[in-house]
């Protein structure tokens, strides 16, 4: 069974630390030199400080920043347990606005061979060495897990109930509600319980944390990760396509090749559909869509693995054709960046996806299977600053 908690967070004083949205930072691992030197300049206490110093040593950083800022009020802990209903408020690429809903908590880590929380996508060693340096020194988990559940028919907020003002509100783009009511707490760990947590984002983080558990024996803090919770089945949980970008010379028979496997024509107005792959070339743009022999390229894939567009790329076309291994690949989420990426010759070719679907995901997760890399971007990303659970020494 799934086992939530509710935490006492940790969480900024905005009579001292400013105005909550100066403070707030992406996930570390999306934020760019430039974007970080950015945020480093917002504020004196932004959490870029804690999740991404510019000091050589982040971990020791982290840790001098982090006690320093508890012990003059920065950030203050709460002095009862809660769950954090957050709801972000988004706009997509076609111009619409969504609301994402989800619970801050505490999820207590499994082992994925137990099937209670499952991963989808592969993990690199190197970005889990500097994450649990950070962890060790630190006794706290900056950002939160992006975890997904199922449950047809039940918002997130019927399910915790009234709630009150926000006490936090950045512009109505970032809301949080802290929810102490031991029967909406309750009511959430009862229905929690028999979901399956799917990862959507914070692979690593969920990895780091099961090792500092391991390592942090007798201490029950350690046993939980911070966790943002949402609810698949509701309409803001939104995928992004993450297209390739090719960096490597192109054959020069390209187009013959494509269409041995591929119907092939100049791209159309109309959307992708799916299983329809985009080429943007340099001179031309193509629409492709697989024939029965670049599907049979899929064979000896699992299952749940022969629905997805991003293998029958791979299989199909970057392997075969262009011989293309990841470290010639960059990847964006935007077509018109993916294009001009193409234009000003900073990539010989691009491929844009569609996403694949929220069932497609979960059908992976529960076959035990994992997606590539960069098979998925959830949209938007969690802003990290929100909450903070301090999890190990000298905190707890």
């Amino acid at each position: 069974m799934a086992v939530v908690r509710p935490l006492e967070a940790l969480r900024y004083d905005p009579a001292r630390a400013g105005d909550v949205g100066s403070l707030l930072a992406p996930p570390y691992d999306v934020i760019t030199p430039s974007e970080q030197a950015e945020l480093h300049a917002r504020s004196p206490y932004n959490v870029i400080r804690l999740i991404l110093s510019q000091e050589a040593d982040r971990a020791a950083a982290a840790a001098r920043t982090l006690r320093d800022w508890v012990e003059r009020g920065i950030l203050v802990r709460d002095r009862t347990p809660a769950v954090y209903l957050y709801s972000q408020r988004f706009s997509l690429p076609d111009g619409t606005t969504r609301r994402r809903d989800g619970l801050l908590c505490r999820l207590r880590l499994e082992e994925y061979a137990r099937g209670i929380v499952r991963r989808h996508e592969r993990t690199l060693a190197a970005p889990k060495v500097e994450r649990l340096a950070v962890l060790r020194a630190t006794g706290a988990n900056l950002s939160p897990i992006f975890g997904l559940y199922a449950r047809p028919r039940e918002p997130v907020r019927e399910l915790v109930g009234p709630v009150g003002e926000p006490v936090i509100d950045v512009n109505g783009w970032h809301q949080l509600w802290r929810v102490t009511d031991p029967a909406a707490i309750a009511r959430v760990e009862a229905a929690l319980a028999p979901e399956t947590v799917i990862i959507a984002d914070g692979h690593h983080r969920y990895e780091t944390a099961l090792e500092y558990r391991d390592e942090q024996r007798g201490n029950d803090a350690a046993a939980f990760v911070l966790a943002y919770l949402a609810n698949m089945e509701e309409e803001g949980v939104v995928i992004l396509p993450t297209h390739r970008l090719v960096r490597a010379p192109l054959p020069p028979d390209l187009d013959a090749s494509l269409r041995a496997d591929f119907e092939v024509e100049p791209l159309p107005a109309a959307r992708r559909r799916a299983g329809e792959i985009d080429c943007v070339l340099p001179d031309r743009r193509l629409r492709l869509r697989p024939r029965p022999t670049a599907h049979a390229r899929l064979a000896a894939l699992p299952a749940a693995l022969r629905t997805l567009d991003v293998e029958l790329l791979h299989q199909a076309i970057l392997e075969p054709i262009l011989g293309a291994d990841p470290a010639a690949l960059e990847f964006t989420h935007d077509d018109d960046e993916a294009a001009d990426a193409v234009r000003t010759g900073r990539a010989a070719a691009a491929f844009l996806l569609n996403p694949p679907s929220m069932a497609a995901v979960r059908a992976v997760c529960l076959a035990g299977e994992l997606m590539r890399e960069k098979s998925t971007y959830f949209y938007p990303k969690l802003a990290t600053g929100l909450v903070l659970s301090l999890v190990g020494p000298p905190w707890v």
